[in-house]
């Protein structure tokens, strides 16, 4: 078994790499599991959407990009208040791959992002890049202020957004489309935070979330997201379908769950799980959805 790379020291991880696997430690620093997750259902999105195969490529290469700038971004920010918190499971500070090395590989991503969206169209590239200074500026400077919530809800807004106007004779986005994708994404970094709200104070992280504390953030995320699951049973032309029905009474009937649950114990992760559960439910109900647009 390969020993375990000593931790620099704190404040020096520029240039230092512990490592030869600085891949692998790349790969830790784009936080893989949500990257993976947002490309996939974006090219899932594409194919619902009837983009064919070079436009549903063309989706997840954008898409994986704008991932990849956004995570490492984050990343490279975070290194030193990561090492203060003894964050093990972070690369950077557990020498895994040198600061400098993952902030090359953010500028490197963000810089072909729209780029690769060029061929879906001035409008799809404008929309790819709405989405990219989302991400951004999440990372810094919203994440500790009040407006923490905004680039969740833009970037979020902008994926289907970005899928749809990239489809050739595509028109204008409809209204329910934008709200359901800036409320799933309101509701997403409500989920999100909740379960890391005291560590991310103790190191000086204090968003919107953190400001109104854990129950109403995750009430917060709860309504958000049933508001979400309302608007694409019912902003697709005509008569909701019977699988956006039950999905819409299935969120809502999860999220009564967990907050009852929530209730009766406090220090349970359950309500959080919940949340995450009706994101799911809403993120099939917009699959789902897509060959009405």
């Amino acid at each position: 078994m390969e020993p375990a790379a000593r931790p620099p020291p704190h404040g020096r991880h520029t240039g230092y790499v512990a490592s030869p696997s600085a891949l692998r430690g790349l790969v830790r620093a784009c936080h893989p599991e949500p990257t993976l997750a947002v490309t996939l259902g974006a090219a899932t999105l594409a194919v619902a959407m009837h983009r064919d195969a070079r436009g549903v490529a063309a989706v997840a290469a954008v898409v994986l990009a704008s991932q990849l700038a956004a995570g490492w971004h984050n990343d490279w920010l975070d290194a030193d208040r990561d090492a203060a918190a003894g964050r093990p499971d972070k690369p950077i500070p557990a020498g895994l791959v040198a600061r400098r090395t993952v902030g090359i590989a953010a500028v490197v991503a963000a810089a072909i992002t729209v780029p690769l969206a060029v061929p879906s169209g001035g409008g799809a590239a404008l929309v790819a890049a709405i989405g990219l200074i989302g991400g951004l500026a999440y990372n810094w400077p919203l994440k500790s202020t009040p407006f923490s919530v905004v680039p969740y809800a833009v970037s979020f807004a902008a994926l289907p957004v970005f899928v749809l106007v990239g489809r050739p004779g595509a028109g204008a986005p409809p209204a329910w489309l934008l709200a359901a994708g800036a409320t799933l994404g309101a509701g997403a970094h409500f989920a999100n935070v909740v379960p890391d709200l005291d560590d991310d104070e103790r190191t000086g992280v204090n968003g919107l979330p953190h400001l109104i504390g854990p129950l109403p953030s995750a009430a917060t995320g709860a309504v958000l997201l049933i508001m979400a699951s309302a608007l694409i049973a019912w902003g697709p032309p005509g008569a909701p379908t019977p699988l956006a029905l039950a999905g819409f009474v299935t969120a809502v009937v999860v999220l009564l769950i967990g907050g009852f649950v929530g209730l009766r114990r406090p220090g349970s992760r359950f309500a959080f799980r919940a949340v995450l559960v009706a994101a799911l439910v809403d993120v099939i109900m917009l699959l789902a959805a897509g060959p009405r647009l």
